[in-house]
């Protein structure tokens, strides 16, 4: 495993990239205060790198119809390699579930759900989930408000001596 080096221009251009996507990488250029050019083989090294995982258009739940946003702790009946991987290919079909983790705590996983209405929901909950292949229980809870949502990943711990990973190098330019 190589280590990454970051410095400042590809956290500037990191952090803009979170925020607009979209921007040209002449416009990336103007804020950053690099060349167009210099841009985008910042872009390619970080896109090689895996820095940059994928771009995407963040779509309103609220606007297509998907109002109801539900999180759902899952517990397993038996904790073994088969069973988890059996349950994990099975949840990855669903596209309502949005976000699977794998957690510790009282369940062995949380997951994020979007649904149209609470009819939706419990069709989701009784037809679908529970029959999944090892659920032992599910507990639910629905979201009443957002209060924060942000794909914005906080980046301030890689200019701060010993706090990035081990793949990660930070430089001063």
């Amino acid at each position: 495993m190589s280590k990454i080096t970051i410095d400042r221009y590809d956290l500037a251009l990191l952090d803009a990239l979170q925020r607009k996507g979209n921007a040209t990488n002449a416009t990336l250029g103007e804020q950053i205060r690099l060349s167009a050019s210099q841009i985008s083989r910042r872009i390619q090294r970080l896109e090689e790198d895996g820095v940059i995982a994928a771009y995407v258009a963040l779509l309103a739940p609220g606007a297509l119809g998907l109002g109801v946003t539900a999180f759902a702790q899952v517990i397993l009946e038996r904790h073994s390699e088969t069973a988890s991987e059996t349950f994990e290919a099975a949840v990855a079909a669903l596209s309502e579930v949005v976000e699977c983790f794998s957690v510790s705590g009282d369940a062995d996983y949380m997951l994020r759900i979007v649904v149209p209405d609470l009819a939706a929901f419990s069709e989701l909950m009784m037809k679908r989930l529970m029959r999944l292949p090892g659920v032992a229980r599910i507990k639910t809870s629905i979201a009443l408000q957002k209060v924060k949502q942000t794909h914005v990943l906080p980046l301030d711990h890689l200019t701060q001596p010993g706090k990035a990973s081990k793949r990660l190098r930070y430089a001063e330019t």
